[in-house]
């Protein structure tokens, strides 16, 4: 009877203990900031790494884009030579003499161009001016010229027989702006789908440390009930001692509750690119009305709307430049340059055109390939290679996306029925427990039977509010499998007011 007492009491001690370290637990450090699932995609927006990533990776594509149409417009530029001075001996071969020659001049060259995006080609107005003092002495006679001079002609180069490589840049970097502004979008919704995960763990934390609250609070309940019993001898001390296992049992949920909320916070923290010393507590209401989605449309709308399949056109089109490209190797081709214009030179400035002189210009050339051993012929056919792979791969990614979309809404309509067998769970079990918690009041159940239904409860709980939140994130992940709204049932737009190309 002694050791009865002494164990009583030491049990005793140790389960005031614990509830005094819960209150610890349970009293705020600091302030929590409550914070919904839109303030943390906003948070996420300006703050998460992957994002602010694939962000700037998108402006610089837009800058490139930016530069290349910039490089497409009319360029002005002037290149001044303000001195040159030269004293040199000299052999003239035809005089079969020599002579020295002294020249000072100073000269300014001023051009504007304009590339020409259908032909390649480009249109060229240039206008030289200069000013010369050149001296020669030959046999001791001394010549000696200072004159002004003027040189203004148009110049047009054109390479025929070949592709136009400006057009094929600007191609390029199109694509690669609107790839860019794809895998922007792509990492926004692989961002909102990962948070909207990580935020409904929060959320299901702070759910599961509530119902196992509750659940002490029911254990503190039964505990005084037993203990009166036992005071008032109408129940043997044993069920005393189960008493206090179970509301220690419950202590120690709480706790490890807290500790799964706690790391659940830090994982979220780190996604949103905030400090881990920051505290919230997040709000969201779980209101679910399973929906009736219509498979056919939801294939239909992930195949006409994924931006994965405009990546694989991006691809195959690129390809295709790349293919040009390769056959240009070693290509027959030709430049043409023209120009056209007037030379004047005089001593005064002003009669400098007083005795013009036209300075029509004409050159053709040819750039003719005789034999590169099968070079160009291999890398057109590993080419070919590359474009048959990449038209594999818009298939495969057709088929990938049915797939995805198939399988999602069948977890749908699975989980519909679950929550619907859930909810009756959680409603029979609060029935169960209060009947049989009535029953143990009257002495009829002892406290391992009760605490088996109390689990019961905490645990049909748990799982009611799991397969809620299972249904939320499995219609998200539908809305991102197909870009479109079956709540609102509208389609969604990734970027507002982004275009992957710009003319």
């Amino acid at each position: 009877m002694i050791m009865e007492i002494k164990r009583f009491k030491k049990i005793g001690l140790v389960c005031l203990l614990a509830l005094w370290s819960a209150s610890l637990l349970f009293s705020p450090a600091s302030a929590q900031s409550p914070m919904t699932i839109e303030q943390a995609l906003d948070i996420a927006e300006e703050n998460n790494p992957d994002l602010k990533a694939a962000k700037l990776n998108l402006e610089r594509y837009q800058y490139n884009l930016l530069a290349q149409q910039a490089s497409l417009k009319s360029r002005f530029s002037l290149d001044l030579n303000p001195v040159n001075y030269s004293k040199s001996r000299r052999f003239d071969n035809r005089l079969s003499q020599w002579y020295t020659n002294e020249t000072f001049n100073t000269s300014g060259t001023f051009m504007v161009s304009q590339p020409i995006l259908m032909t390649d080609g480009e249109i060229s107005l240039i206008n030289t001016f200069g000013w010369q003092d050149n001296k020669s002495i030959v046999e001791g006679m001394r010549n000696q010229n200072k004159a002004f001079s003027n040189d203004l002609y148009l110049r047009l180069n054109q390479p025929i027989f070949t592709y136009n490589r400006r057009k094929m840049e600007l191609q390029e970097i199109e694509f690669d702006y609107e790839n860019a502004g794809i895998r922007y979008a792509l990492q926004r919704l692989n961002t909102e789908r990962s948070i909207t995960n990580q935020f409904y763990s929060v959320y299901m934390a702070q759910n599961n440390l509530a119902i196992s609250k509750e659940e002490l609070e029911n254990t503190k309940q039964s505990y005084e009930i037993i203990r009166n019993k036992v005071e008032a001898d109408l129940a043997a001390r044993e069920e005393l001692y189960q008493a206090e296992l179970n509301l220690a049992n419950a202590q120690s949920a709480v706790q490890e509750r807290i500790v799964a909320l706690e790391n659940a916070k830090d994982q979220l923290k780190q996604t949103l690119g905030m400090d881990l010393d920051e505290d919230f507590d997040v709000t969201v209401e779980i209101d679910v009305s399973p929906l009736a989605i219509d498979l056919l449309q939801a294939v239909q709308s992930g195949l006409n709307s994924r931006m994965e399949i405009r990546q694989r056109e991006i691809d195959i089109e690129l390809a295709e430049l790349q293919m040009i490209r390769t056959k240009s190797l070693n290509e027959f081709r030709g430049d043409i340059s023209l120009s056209v214009g007037i030379i004047g030179d005089h001593e005064r400035f002003g009669s400098m055109y007083d005795n013009p002189t036209q300075n029509p210009r004409v050159a053709i050339s040819f750039a003719i390939p005789i034999f590169d051993w099968g070079e160009k012929k291999a890398r057109v056919n590993a080419q070919k290679v590359a474009q048959t792979i990449a038209k594999l791969e818009q298939e495969n990614q057709q088929i990938d996306i049915e797939l995805d979309v198939r399988q999602t809404w069948r977890r749908l309509e699975n989980l519909r029925s679950q929550i619907d067998i859930a909810e009756k769970s959680v409603r029979n079990a609060q029935l169960t427990y209060d009947l049989n918690l009535t029953r143990y009041r009257e002495g009829d159940l002892t406290g391992m039977e009760i605490n088996q239904y109390q689990t019961q409860l905490s645990n049909r709980k748990i799982a009611y509010a799991q397969a809620l939140i299972n249904y939320k994130i499995e219609l998200l992940n539908l809305k991102i499998l197909t870009l479109y709204d079956f709540e609102k049932e509208e389609p969604i737009v990734p970027i507002r007011g982004w275009k992957g190309t710009s003319n």
